[in-house]
């Protein structure tokens, strides 16, 4: 039996990032297992010293764990010798997350819209299309092993 995975948020100034007054920054390895945990330890970084509504709360633990996932899971392909990378941009309106994983990445615009009803039965694309749904932009990378969300504070 192997004792419980700790994970640390390293939370300093954001000297590189214009404007923004924190950067929060995670390591995490592609275990589904770890995912909670993460995204708990990321949520209480980025909502530290803010009021915020729990409508905002719920938006960034939900799309946090989402990205999660599929970076793990479909990015990674559950390969323990990769990991996942969590970056959060801490601005006074608003929070800017990235995820980025080591896998080979796809492209966006190929998944489909998983409520037409051709693809309600089948998996896939739901993350990202609540994720789409519940931030106020979205991002990848050239790749498309790195999502950026921006979600404003309310």
């Amino acid at each position: 039996m192997t004792s419980p995975l700790r994970l640390c948020v390293r939370r300093s100034p954001a000297p590189d990032a214009r404007d923004a007054a924190t950067l929060v920054t995670l390591r995490i390895p592609s275990d589904v297992d770890c995912i909670e945990e993460a995204v708990e330890l990321v949520v209480r970084h980025c909502l530290a010293g803010h009021q915020t509504t729990r409508t905002t709360r719920f938006r960034l633990q939900v799309v946090l764990s989402e990205a999660l996932s599929n970076a793990i899971m479909r990015g990674n392909c559950e390969d323990c010798r990769k990991w996942v990378d969590v970056r959060a941009e801490l601005w006074v309106d608003a929070i800017r997350l990235y995820v980025t994983d080591e896998g080979p990445g796809f492209d966006p615009a190929a998944v489909p819209d998983p409520v037409t009803p051709e693809q309600l039965d089948v998996a896939g694309g739901r993350g990202l299309y609540l994720i789409r749904k519940l931030v106020d932009a979205v991002q990848f990378n050239e790749q498309g092993n790195s999502i950026c969300m921006t979600l404003r504070r309310r």
